[in-house]
């Protein structure tokens, strides 16, 4: 199985234009589900069947929840994915998910930051005169003024910003493309930063935006410790990430009246029903207001 797994990985990258955050969340679920395989049935993967496909799916129950529904979900996904892809290339003649009640996943509101809170974390989270405290503050604003990705930000370059538009350009899922407006306080905040960093260090072919102390450009997971680090000094949400402020920009838009097919253009969402989800806050909202201001309400 585990070889018919690298030719799935393979294809994604080629045909789908997979990132690389993508390919290692496919190949460690499909690896998960290769390990389970050969210790039970193996073979060829023209042996997989509903059967085997139902024992997987109770194996992934018994890790819940300290797996985590949204993680079976992904594992899920990922192979009913690959099961797709088995059958165009012709290993399996029927679909072995075919008939089997799938697990439903948890519909939660994503947690976000009130316009006090992000206000706080823009001060006390980022304060400081030195090169790494500018770069801090610019990244806080970047992330809350445009609602951009984690890995979108992280693989930002110096021309991607531009400064005279108040737009950014952004590589987000499957390297789609798209500009986004920035804000004026973001924008003075990145040329604070930009004038007062060190130069950048590496062969890369365009100046990276976010660098590290020790001159290279910031990963992932630097960026989110920014944010983490950030958050704990202005004694907001535990464990903050690049994604609350996602949600926050998208919070703060859609209530005071942005359109959802704006927002899901400037959220870089290829389906509008993920988008959908904001609206549930905005809802809460107008259920408080309705609650307060109309007479008969109660």
């Amino acid at each position: 199985m585990k070889p018919w797994v690298q030719r799935f990985l393979t294809s994604l990258r080629a045909r789908r234009n997979a990132s690389d955050h993508t390919l290692r969340a496919y190949a460690a679920d499909l690896g998960e589900f290769a390990d389970f395989w050969e210790k039970g049935r193996g073979g060829a993967p023209g042996a997989l069947g509903r059967s085997q496909v139902r024992a997987y799916l109770a194996h992934l129950q018994t890790r819940t929840p300290s797996l985590g529904r949204a993680s079976v979900l992904r594992k899920v996904a990922a192979l009913r994915s690959f099961c797709r892809w088995l059958r165009e290339a012709g290993e399996l003649k029927a679909d072995p998910f075919l008939g089997i009640p799938m697990p439903k996943g948890e519909k939660r509101l994503p947690r976000f930051l009130s316009g006090s809170e992000v206000e706080t974390l823009l001060g006390k989270g980022a304060e400081g005169a030195e090169w790494t405290a500018l770069r801090d503050r610019a990244l806080l604003e970047l992330l809350y003024s445009c609602g951009i990705r984690r890995s979108e930000a992280a693989g930002m370059s110096v021309p991607d910003v531009d400064a005279m538009s108040g737009t950014i350009r952004v590589y987000g899922k499957g390297s789609r493309e798209r500009i986004v407006p920035v804000g004026g306080s973001a924008l003075k905040a990145l040329r604070a930063y930009l004038g007062a960093r060190p130069r950048p260090v590496g062969d890369e072919p365009a100046p990276p935006l976010w660098i590290n102390a020790r001159g290279r450009r910031l990963s992932g997971d630097g960026l989110a410790l920014v944010v983490r680090r950030a958050a704990k000094r202005a004694g907001l949400l535990k464990g903050l990430s690049p994604h609350g402020l996602r949600h926050s920009f998208a919070t703060e838009l859609l209530g005071a009246g942005c359109g959802l097919r704006e927002l899901q253009e400037m959220l870089g969402h290829k389906n509008i029903g993920t988008t959908q989800v904001y609206t549930h806050t905005t809802l809460e909202k107008l259920r408080e207001t309705y609650q307060k201001a109309h007479p008969r309400a109660k």
